[in-house]
């Protein structure tokens, strides 16, 4: 059986990222598998951009570039950490970020009743468990020629060991 295809081409970003605003890499990655099945150029019907499906509106608010790779990433992650501290739940937090924070709160703090965002957040919790069981590691040549190998990169400048 053929496993599902897990992309890493921008992984260096997501581990960064996600350790700078505390979030799970494997979480993160679900996230942007589930919004743009990892296609920078995707914009969707509502007009969300890129990998991490920025609205234009949001990324104006937060002063980046969602068409720029790195900056819409960091602002997905930064997003996704701020509906966490919101809502505090994994789930809500998806559910915000698909839907948008008012419909969470119209339903008391619940997920909306929509079809697409009840699939969605089923879909970031399928992928998660994908990718958290996907085992990394990570190499850097250190400034003095050592090399540094980790499975949780801290640097930006980490690279993957091709399996």
């Amino acid at each position: 059986k053929k496993s599902a295809g897990i992309n890493y081409k921008y992984d260096h970003y997501i581990y960064f990222y996600s350790k700078k605003y505390n979030l799970d890499p494997a979480f993160v990655k679900a996230v942007m598998e589930t919004e743009s099945n990892f296609n920078p150029y995707d914009i969707s019907y509502k007009g969300a951009i890129g990998l991490m499906q920025i609205m234009p509106e949001t990324a104006a608010l937060m002063c980046i570039n969602p068409n720029n790779i790195e900056e819409n990433i960091e602002g997905g992650v930064r997003y996704l950490n701020y509906m966490l501290d919101c809502f505090g739940d994994a789930k809500l937090a998806l559910a915000a970020y698909n839907a948008g924070p008012g419909a969470v709160r119209k339903y008391g703090n619940a997920i909306p009743p929509y079809k697409e965002t009840k699939e969605y957040v089923e879909k970031v919790m399928t992928n998660y468990r994908k990718h958290k069981r996907d085992k990394q590691l990570w190499y850097l040549v250190g400034d003095n020629g050592n090399i540094l190998i980790t499975d949780l990169p801290t640097d930006i400048r980490y690279r993957r060991f091709r399996k």
